[in-house]
Formats: C-alpha cells, structure tokens, sequence
C-alpha cells in the first residue's frame, strides 16, 4: 500500500491548483497527520469537535483546521478560538451560536452553508429551496461574525453517475446563482469515490480521507 506522502502528492498532481484538498483526518492519530504535514498538507478536516480540538492542541499551529461533520450547537465553543472552516452550517441555531461563541474570541468564523442535494434521507443539510431564500433575504446579516464563503453539500452514496452528476449540478446552479453577490469562493463538493465528478462541476474544495489515510479504524 502507497504511503500517507505518497498518496498525497499523487493527488496534489491530479487536481488544478485552484482546488483546495481538504484531508480528511478523522479517527487517524497524529503520527499520521504529522507526516502529511511534513508533505506540505496544511488543511485537515475532522468530522468531531473534541477529536479536532485534541489534535489541535498538539500539532502545529498553521494547520487550518476544517470541521466537516454535523455540529452541535453546545460544541462550538471549544472550536472557536481556532477553527478555520466550518463546512457543515445547516440552520440558524448553529449560525447564532457561532456567530456568539466567535465575538467572544474577536473572530469571525468563515462558514459554508450546507444543501442538501443527495436524494437519500439520511444526509444534513439544508433544502434547496430553504437555503436560496436564506441567500437571497438579509436575515445572515444578523450575524456579523459569521462569513458565509460559499456551498457544501454531499452526493449520494451510489454507483449512478448519472444521479451525482445531477445532485452536484444542482449544487453548482445555486452556487452560481449567488456568487457574486454574496462574494462566494468556496465550493465544497467531492470525497475519494466522486470528486471527479465533482470537479466537472466547478467544485473548488474536496475532502479525502481514505484515498490519502487508508481505511479508517472506528473501534
């Protein structure tokens, strides 16, 4: 099996150089994350609020650190001081709490509004229709330390290229609908089994985890 340097430089060739590559580092120990960083990795994104943090606290402190999965509102505290991403806001609690937990530490936190477009039940996110009338009004604006800098969402788990090719281009249609009026540069869409996909529809941000760190270990 390709090393953890291996597998990353493999895929910095592979992709444009205006896409960002996100590694998703979940359940891996930091052994781990110390060799990508010394491969030049400075993104990482985690899908839990205490594993990041405790990672956080350890490695170097110009990793930007990207939390990826569904948030908890009585989380957000321990990630403000230093959280770079959040990938995953997907309703106005969570844009409250951050925006509350982020003016106490005189920040404010960039943050991409998750669609919903898998057509499974079991993803997070907001509905389409929800997330462009959130985008067109001025209720965001409540929120003046929270930066909205662009879209996540997620494909479904599937092998019909068809459909994802069909979920992320309903993603990019909405991306592209307000991107320049609310300044967006962040598309996130795409994990190691579609982000080619995702890339044939503008996406500017992927997140890979087993691709780069090997199957993951959730004893």
């Amino acid at each position: 099996m390709a090393s953890i340097t291996e597998n990353l430089s493999a895929f910095k060739k592979a992709i444009p150089d205006y896409v960002d590559l996100v590694a998703v580092s979940k359940t891996k120990p930091v052994a781990d994350l110390q060799e990508a960083y010394d491969t030049g990795q400075r993104i990482f994104g985690e899908n839990k609020i205490q594993e990041m943090t405790d990672k956080w606290e350890v490695l170097p402190k110009d990793i930007h650190w990207h939390i990826i999965g569904h948030v908890q509102t009585n989380k957000v505290k321990y990630m403000a001081p230093y959280v770079s991403l959040i990938h995953s806001a997907d309703r106005l609690k969570l844009f409250k709490e951050v925006n509350k937990e982020a003016e106490k530490n005189d920040r404010v936190i960039d943050v991409l509004l998750q669609v919903k477009i898998a057509e499974e039940d079991s993803k997070f996110g907001m509905d389409p229709e929800e997330a462009k009338k959130l985008l067109s009004g001025d209720q965001l604006n409540k929120y003046p330390n929270v930066r909205v800098v662009g879209l996540m969402g997620m494909a479904s788990f599937v092998d019909d290229e068809a459909q994802i090719k069909r979920e992320f281009s309903q993603l990019e249609k909405i991306y592209n609908t307000f991107k320049e009026s609310r300044g967006f540069s962040v598309l996130s869409m795409g994990m190691s089994g579609d982000y080619r996909l995702a890339l044939e529809h503008g996406s500017t941000m992927i997140r890979i985890g087993s691709s780069i760190f090997g199957a993951r270990n959730y004893d």
